[in-house]
């Protein structure tokens, strides 16, 4: 029994490694916790490389003042950049996980808020299915709860806007304004 058991352990590791990484989500227990969907009529491949695109969300989000990435290629666990939005100057955040094409999940602290933020993309019917929740955490949440929450509300649900406007355009290219769909 003890030499089944010794082999069962032994071989756990190498089960578990095989599989894909668990996913990593938002802070359940957080004060300020927003999730919000949206339908866009664009092909996948288009709304994954806007969104990913971290250094051209300024060229579609009126929010996004600046953002510059700090590690070269394409978005992995470990990158990260620099941005700035509604008056939240310098936010470094960084790549936790990535299934390409299905899910993103980067976070970080910024003014003494730390943010986990996840986006999964859902190919549907001609469409893809936009799935987001964030969640914060710090002082500044516990002593604003209501407006913060208000604040993340209605910030996740003009990005989402954004993102479906920019991604439905016919040439959505980073940096030029494109044509819209008659």
């Amino acid at each position: 029994m003890l030499t089944t058991v010794t082999a069962i352990l032994a071989a756990l590791p190498l089960a578990v490694g095989t599989a894909e990484p668990l996913p990593i989500g938002i802070d359940e227990t957080a004060p300020v916790i927003t999730r919000d969907d949206i339908v866009i009529h664009a092909p996948l491949e288009r709304v994954w490389r806007i969104q990913t695109d971290v250094e051209n969300w300024p060229a579609w989000q009126p929010n996004v003042s600046s953002s510059v990435k700090q590690t070269p290629g394409r978005l992995r666990p470990g990158s990260s950049w620099v941005w700035s939005t509604e008056g939240l100057e310098d936010i470094t955040s960084t790549v936790k996980q990535v299934q390409p094409k299905r899910r993103i999940v980067w976070g970080g602290p910024a003014q003494g808020i730390t943010a986990v933020h996840v986006w999964t993309f859902t190919e549907t019917k001609g469409a893809v299915h936009v799935h987001t929740e964030e969640s914060w955490t710090g002082e500044p949440v516990n002593a604003n709860t209501a407006y913060l929450q208000e604040a993340l509300d209605a910030s996740l649900e003009d990005w989402l806007g954004n993102l479906k406007q920019r991604s439905e355009q016919v040439h959505p290219e980073p940096g030029t304004p494109g044509r819209q769909h008659s």
